[in-house]
């Protein structure tokens, strides 16, 4: 049985995909330059491209590495394969948007919890998208910091030493994310309790994020930040 969600001191987050929309940030991008080049796009299509090319052997560091990813997908989309668009997708992620319930959320539970953001996206990336979510977090971990990448077990060592620091443990943190194949599972195996914030609920398939080998069934499972909070709440005021 999972523990209380009062008996953690440090929520952990994955930010793109749970607290950013980075699915709807990048179909906007990419119909965008649909639109000056006279195709239309189709959003999930463009998504299970983008996958596939994110995650190949040679993928930089993100946002980065959208560069790369849009040369590689957009001959397949009917886009001109042209450096300039690449670069725009890149440079995009300064405006993708917050989910609508997140700031409200991490705000509500920064009143309980010391937040910290743990992101594959490089520091200068997640400036911004801190700034966009009210810049809610106690510490944060970018790829910068961390040199690697989820799920890597390294970057989610580098969290616990933090921790550790502070004079905390591992027990006293509860990870959240949408991911199963970057979060959830290796959450799981590294002895954590988390929380999946199931973003795509009510669509099928993965969306941009890689599909898991299998499936891990989290603690706590949520298809909202604002359910969690709300989860929270009542907890903490029971």
């Amino acid at each position: 049985m999972a523990k209380s969600l009062s008996d953690f001191r440090y929520l952990t987050f994955d930010v793109v995909g749970t607290l950013i929309d980075f699915e709807g940030g990048l179909k906007a991008s990419l119909t965008e330059i649909g639109k000056s080049a006279g195709v239309e796009i189709d959003g999930e299509e463009a998504l299970a491209l983008y996958r596939q090319a994110r995650y190949s052997h040679d993928a930089g560091l993100f946002p980065d590495d959208l560069v790369r990813v849009y040369l590689a997908i957009a001959p397949k989309l009917g886009l001109p394969a042209e450096r300039a668009n690449g670069e725009k997708l890149r440079d995009d992620a300064r405006h993708w948007k917050a989910f609508p319930d997140s700031a409200m959320a991490l705000a509500q539970l920064g009143e309980r919890y010391r937040l910290v953001a743990m992101t594959n996206a490089r520091r200068w990336a997640f400036d911004h998208f801190a700034r966009e979510l009210g810049n809610p977090f106690y510490a944060s971990f970018t790829a910068d910091d961390t040199g690697t990448e989820k799920p890597d077990p390294v970057f989610f060592q580098k969290v616990f030493a933090f921790v550790e620091s502070e004079g905390n443990t591992m027990d006293d943190i509860l990870h959240v994310a949408q991911s199963q194949y970057h979060d959830i599972g290796i959450s799981r195996r590294l002895g954590m309790t988390n929380c999946w914030i199931e973003r795509r609920h009510a669509q099928q398939g993965y969306g941009g994020t890689i599909e898991p080998s299998e499936f891990t069934r989290p603690d706590y499972h949520f298809t909202s930040m604002a359910a969690l909070s709300e989860a929270a709440r009542e907890t903490v005021s029971a």
